[in-house]
């Protein structure tokens, strides 16, 4: 299957594995990208630019194949070391970055300079036209039932992507809520030109995540996600767990004099817990709805190559039958 998405990052299919905490270290993208999509690395696990450095060697030992490295722009008092962080993936040859987060716009000269291509990660059209302005070579539009940070706007994407088609020129993904080839092929019907996949890639065999976390996201339904967060207007969707309880108990009591210190127990530092640990009550943690979809626990190879093959079938016997 060819499209602008797999011609752009120079991948065999439009299948992209979205950046994620604690999950998207080398074995990981290494196992997406030999299966012919586009594996990402998760710049700000690594907790230093030399620390990402090895591990981009360490992927680079495992494929063969493009892969690329997510990078999160988030306010700080104390911001990350961005540019150690930029010039690590252009010293490492890397030729795909996934941004997130905030404009990305001060650090494009450098990356264009050095040949990546950049896509952005945006939960609105106004987003993502911005993403394009600013001369993003894609973006990956992130519809309401995303696990993580979906926005503040709640359109999901039987409505953003359409919308995104009306108004964009370079080419975007569908972000939030993809398991399978049918949700591909209705991706490309809606114009998008690929898939970015996140919570469906933690229940796969090289995840390299506690057994736990692929057990608990194999035992929920597209009901057992919570959103976290609203009344700091930095919304995020958890998988429901003793931790979310007592975070949104808090949020309930506090209403608007909620304050971030107020559920940092909840919140900060626990994916090493919850991913490394597999302490499954220990905080709140990124899950998509799309795990009311996820019923096994495949090889990334498996995965690809079964909704490609899903996503073909539609496409070629299915949709034409209906002329």
């Amino acid at each position: 299957m060819k499209t602008r998405i797999t011609e752009l990052f120079g991948i065999e299919h439009p299948i992209i594995q979205g950046g994620m905490h604690f999950v998207g270290l080398a074995e990981m993208a290494a196992a997406v990208s030999n299966a012919g999509g586009l594996g990402i690395i998760t710049g700000l696990t690594q907790r230093t630019p030399e620390l990402l450095s090895k591990e981009i060697a360490r992927c680079r030992e495992m494929t063969d194949k493009p892969f690329g490295v997510n990078l999160t722009f988030l306010p700080s008092i104390t911001p990350p070391d961005y540019p150690g962080y930029v010039k690590a993936i252009i010293d490492g040859g890397v030729k795909a970055v996934e941004t997130a987060g905030n404009n990305p716009q001060k650090w494009l000269p450098a990356l264009k300079e050095a040949g990546i291509k950049v896509i952005h990660k945006c939960t609105s059209v106004r987003h993502s036209l911005k993403a394009e302005a600013i001369g993003c070579d894609a973006v990956s539009v992130d519809g309401f039932e995303c696990g993580g940070h979906p926005g503040e706007d709640d359109v999901p994407n039987w409505i953003l992507l359409p919308r995104a088609a009306e108004e964009l020129k370079i080419p975007f993904v569908a972000s939030g809520g993809v398991a399978n080839g049918k949700q591909l092929a209705a991706a490309l019907c809606l114009g998008a030109e690929g898939v970015n996949m996140g919570t469906r890639f933690i229940a796969t065999k090289e995840a390299p995540v506690h057994e736990n976390v692929k057990q608990a996201i194999l035992a929920a339904s597209e009901l057992d996600t919570r959103l976290v967060m609203r009344p700091l207007r930095n919304t995020e969707r958890v998988l429901n767990n003793a931790a979310v309880e007592r975070l949104l108990e808090k949020e309930k009591a506090l209403g608007a004099n909620l304050k971030f210190e107020d559920i940092i127990a909840e919140v900060g530092g626990v994916y090493p817990r919850i991913m490394q640990e597999g302490e499954m009550d220990a905080g709140a943690w990124s899950c998509g709805m799309v795990v009311g979809l996820i019923h096994d626990i495949p090889t990334c190879k498996d995965l690809v190559d079964g909704i490609m093959a899903e996503a073909e079938a539609i496409i070629r016997k299915r949709l034409p039958a209906f002329l």
